[in-house]
């Protein structure tokens, strides 16, 4: 990373600290901590386990779609490769506000490994739309035939939940709209371009005007090829749904794990739905803060005592700042790897 990448990482990883300070704070506080680790000490390791492998499961299912729509396109990387980008991303989304950084990041890590910019740009716009829709069509269904539960369950957080939907659902049509519309994309990217050019930044140049087309060709190029393998979309779809299945089935293993009882599985899954819903679009590095509060609303009266605090510390814990972390080794090997490879090729 350049001077100007590293400058922005230290901003944003500055901002995650202190929301996750402040959060950490304000769910903890006045809470009895000495429970809390006590019921967390008592959770059965195998359900702590399942935990564990289904946070990575998500996050390595997105992994497994890159590689396979690489594969599909023929410029395969090899799966292990494939999923230090999705671990990248994940890392690099948890950190910049509303998840922004993490297609640019991994976009930059398959660029420096040899993958044309417009294979991957559509490969990364084709689960974006999918998981999108996958969460879109998750919600819709919930407000469909539970909403009359899901409403009392929600109370006050309801119109949250109904807000995350509608922007889940415009953010899917803007995306959709962007990789089939491709006469937009040319138009919005030689729009891009004149605007440093106006600016004085940039020179008129026509070797940029030659990228851009370039890049157009293979864009239009992957699309088509994806057109006409409707499979690949169907087998994307059918991952995109499982992978969001595996963070909202947690929370129904952390219940059981904390020997609680009385609230169907069924019922937690839809309400993790909800939650997962109504936070994912909102602006904030992770959704720190917003999604501890509305878990504590929505969940208060099924984990009762001090198992609300612990289900949190588990649940979030594993979920996202542990699967963060890997992430986060993740960059740092890939630096790591890629300044040996660099003083390799220097000495020789």
């Amino acid at each position: 990373m350049n001077k100007k990448r590293i400058r922005k990482f230290i901003l944003y990883a500055a901002l995650f600290i202190a929301i996750m300070a402040l959060t950490f704070w304000n769910v903890f506080r006045g809470q009895d901590f000495k429970g809390m680790l006590k019921a967390v000490g008592e959770m059965s390791g195998w359900y702590v386990v399942a935990a564990i492998f289904l946070a990575v499961s998500f996050v390595a299912g997105e992994g497994t779609m890159i590689w396979y729509l690489l594969r599909g396109i023929g410029e395969g990387k090899s799966f292990f490769r494939c999923l230090s980008y999705s671990f990248t991303g994940f890392f690099f989304s948890g950190i910049t506000p509303s998840a922004s950084g993490g297609q640019p990041m991994q976009l930059y890590y398959m660029s420096k490994d040899g993958c044309t910019f417009s294979s991957s740009f559509v490969v990364l716009m084709t689960i974006a739309v999918l998981n999108k829709l996958a969460m879109a069509l998750l919600g819709i269904g919930i407000l469909l035939f539970w909403g009359g539960q899901l409403q009392g369950r929600l109370d006050g957080y309801y119109g949250l939940f109904c807000l995350g939907l509608v922007l889940h659902v415009g953010w899917v049509i803007i995306l959709f709209l962007l990789m089939f519309r491709s006469a937009w994309i040319k138009k919005l990217l030689y729009q891009l371009e004149r605007i440093p050019v106006r600016m004085k930044i940039w020179k008129e140049s026509e070797k940029r005007l030659e990228k851009i087309d370039h890049f157009f060709e293979g864009y239009e190029e992957t699309v088509g090829f994806l057109r006409e393998h409707k499979k690949m979309i169907g087998v994307t779809v059918i991952g995109s749904l499982l992978q969001r299945c595996c963070t909202l089935i947690l929370v129904c293993v952390v219940y059981r794990g904390l020997g609680l009882q009385g609230t169907a599985l069924p019922n937690l899954f839809f309400l993790q739905a909800a939650v997962a819903v109504a936070v994912e679009m909102l602006p904030v590095p992770g959704a720190q803060g917003i999604t501890e509060a509305m878990y504590s609303g929505v969940f208060g009266g099924i984990f009762t005592g001090h198992y609300l605090v612990a289900s949190i510390f588990v649940t979030r814990g594993i979920s996202f700042y542990f699967v963060l972390a890997i992430g986060g080794l993740c960059v740092l090997l890939r630096g790591f790897m890629d300044k040996k490879k660099k003083n390799v090729l220097k000495d020789t």
